[in-house]
């Protein structure tokens, strides 16, 4: 009688195999990743100098050979053999900086000079110097040029327009003056208002200018009345301020191009 063949006994710790293949798998996973991410430094510098030396390196000659008929471009007509942008071509700030008007150098330096001549006034709050981008502003006090309710210029607004006149008159940049007052209707039977007022304050004044040596081609005068103020006029500064004689000066020559437009 064959004899029966004991059974085995079952296995528990099977699942340790997996396992072992699973740590096994995930470490070699993570080894390539390491292998990917690391770059030798020193051969990629090796590399990046090696391909900058070949794209950077000079011509052997100073030109290129030509090989058959050759018809300049109209650039290479224009600059010559070496090709040059032309201005407008280059970038925006450079062309501006190539192109500048000397006009603009000019209003700077006019504007240095007034800023020199009255430094007094200036200091003292009487005078304001200002650079616009097309025109320089001189703003006077109504108390440094003339009386109240008057037109003619007082002794020391004589020499403000001297002063003036002395550094406008080798120059052709046009002129207007602009004269302002505050809200208080005038009281007088030479000025029915404010406007008659402020446009005479101002052609007296460019009538001074003109007598100074300026000249009266391109010299104009324009009263605003109180409809142009800086300050409020419900209180005394703000009408002090409001009572003024403005001078402009343009960067350009014709008084037209600048101010009446």
């Amino acid at each position: 009688m064959r004899r029966q063949r004991e059974a085995e006994p079952e296995n528990h710790e099977r699942w340790l195999v997996s396992y072992a293949d699973f740590i096994t798998l995930l470490f070699a996973f993570f080894v390539v990743m390491y292998s990917i991410s690391s770059v030798n430094e020193g051969k990629y510098k090796v590399l990046s100098d090696s391909l900058e030396g070949i794209f950077n390196t000079k011509e052997k000659t100073l030109s290129p050979i030509q090989v058959g008929d050759h018809t300049p471009t109209t650039d290479e007509q224009a600059y010559g053999k070496k090709k040059i942008k032309p201005i407008l071509d280059r970038p925006e700030p450079i062309a501006k900086e190539i192109m500048k008007d000397d006009t603009d150098q000019q209003l700077e330096e006019i504007a240095g000079e007034f800023l020199k001549s009255f430094e007094d006034l200036i200091f003292e709050q009487h005078l304001t110097v200002e650079q616009k981008e097309d025109w320089i502003e001189i703003s006077l006090n109504e108390s440094v040029v003339f009386t109240s309710g008057g037109v003619e210029p007082i002794d020391d607004a004589l020499v403000v327009i001297e002063k003036i006149a002395k550094i406008m008159a080798g120059r052709d940049n046009a002129i207007l003056v602009e004269g302002h007052t505050d809200n208080i209707p005038i009281r007088g039977s030479v000025f029915p208002s404010n406007w008659e007022l402020s446009a005479a304050r101002a052609a007296s004044v460019v009538r001074y200018l003109a007598l100074e040596g300026v000249t009266a081609e391109r010299l104009g005068a324009v009263g605003f009345g109180e409809f142009k103020p800086v300050a409020r006029n419900d209180t005394l500064q703000g009408r002090l301020k409001n009572r003024r004689v403005v001078i402009l000066i343009s960067k350009k020559n014709d008084i037209h191009e600048t101010f009446l437009n």
